[in-house]
């Protein structure tokens, strides 16, 4: 059902999730169902994208799916230019996909950095540019991109993810400066920590939970539908002077020490 207000309704719009069979994109995709948009499911295992896309259709959302490798910038552009042809205008695109990987700096590996480069951040520039020629023609268009915590921190063992997570903050700032002009805004959500498949090892620790309860103001891990809120506000009229923004989601971490 569209929203009440009309400032957050996304009824009639079309929206592209990456990454999106589980975990965040899966909940954001469930978000912009139910405030009245269309949503396409992306990710690589057709298998994966069925079942999500039964789960959502079961409550009555349009559901689209596009089985394509975001790190690949042809299959990324081919994609939406068909969708674009054969079905009609993406209007909102959630830079989704992403992958951890965890081990000492002085020890990863430069093929595990190179896949975190091509799949967290070179994913941002393929799908954000095959989108967003079509968003410039049309004079609208939405582009939010999924950054993180740790575009503004940094955790052992984790550095070229953070040096990834920064990459795609200051795309995201580059993108608004280029497109804006144009009639798009370009955002970033940046979650805390997150109780998702991507975070299931630290989640499973015990230590590392106690720490973060700790460490974070509001004492918890997140819960993914916490960040639909987010993502509507990005996604809908109520953002129409938003640009370049990056809207931390983290239970206040970014915010003490």
């Amino acid at each position: 059902m569209p929203a009440t207000n009309p400032l957050f309704d996304l009824d009639a719009k079309t929206a592209l999730v990456t990454g999106s069979s589980q975990g965040i994109g899966l909940a954001l995709a469930r978000g912009l169902c139910d405030a009245g948009a269309a949503v396409i499911l992306n990710g690589r295992e057709a298998r994966k994208l069925e079942a999500a896309a039964a789960s959502l259709a079961s409550g009555g959302a349009v559901v689209h799916q596009l089985v394509f490798d975001v790190t690949d910038h042809g299959a990324a552009r081919e994609a939406v230019d068909k969708f674009e042809a054969k079905i009609g205008p993406i209007d909102i695109l959630i830079n989704n996909a992403g992958m951890q990987h965890r081990a000492p700096l002085e020890e990863f590996e430069s093929e595990a950095f190179e896949k975190l480069l091509r799949t967290n951040i070179s994913s941002v520039f393929n799908v954000g540019q095959a989108v967003a020629r079509h968003m410039i023609r049309r004079g609208a268009g939405k582009i939010i991109n999924i950054a993180s915590v740790q575009t503004a921190l940094a955790r052992p063992s984790i550095a070229p993810y953070t040096a990834t997570k920064g990459a795609v903050g200051n795309l995201t700032k580059g993108m608004a400066t280029d497109w804006a002009k144009y009639g798009l805004q370009i955002n970033a959500i940046a979650p805390g920590y997150f109780d998702t498949p991507l975070n299931a090892a630290l989640v499973d620790d015990p230590a590392f939970s106690d720490w973060l309860q700790k460490r974070t103001p509001a004492g918890r891990w997140g819960k993914v539908d916490e960040l639909v809120g987010a993502c509507i506000f990005l996604s809908s009229a109520a953002s129409s002077f938003v640009n370049g923004h990056i809207l931390y989601v983290d239970g206040g971490i970014t915010a003490s020490l």
